[in-house]
């Protein structure tokens, strides 16, 4: 179900305003997929979410492309970012814990698609798309339960 957008992010600084607008809605057991192809800015959606929640917008957000885990906060303030982009069954997710994670923290997951069928129904899905050189398109879509939440999103 298309729940906001598209809206067409000219900017970094775009980018990080609908991250922090969305930041503030989450909730521990919220999953976020964001889906789109190399460069549509996943990791930066992301990285900007991650410091708004955090309230530093300066923090170190490494990608987790290589640890495919990075995790932030602790306790009810938990969030993991996963990039699943070299894991290469769904099984792999389980061992990274991040089928627990999904149903206690916030999760940011870079390339849902490897998660298969352990992908959560109720996730806000983002998609995003170059439209040209520098901008972006973000759609979120999702399961109804999402779109009360997102009332006011800037998207």
């Amino acid at each position: 179900m298309l729940l906001a957008g598209p809206k067409t992010l000219f900017t970094e600084a775009d980018t990080a305003h609908l991250a922090a607008s969305l930041a503030d809605r989450l909730v521990p057991g919220d999953t976020v997929l964001l889906r789109g192809p190399v460069g549509a800015g996943k990791s930066a959606f992301a990285r900007a979410l991650i410091r708004a929640r955090l309230g530093d917008p300066q923090a170190e957000v490494p990608s987790p492309t290589f640890t495919l885990v990075q995790t932030y906060g602790e306790g009810d303030d938990t969030l993991w970012h996963a990039d699943l982009y070299r894991l290469s069954h769904p099984e792999e997710v389980l061992e990274l814990g991040l089928a627990v994670a999904m149903e206690e923290a916030i999760c940011l997951i870079e390339w849902p698609d490897r998660l298969g069928p352990l992908a959560p129904p109720t996730a806000l899905v983002l998609d995003l798309a170059p439209s040209d050189e520098e901008a972006r398109v973000a759609t979120f879509s999702g399961s109804p339960e999402w779109k009360p939440r997102l009332e006011g999103l800037d998207a």
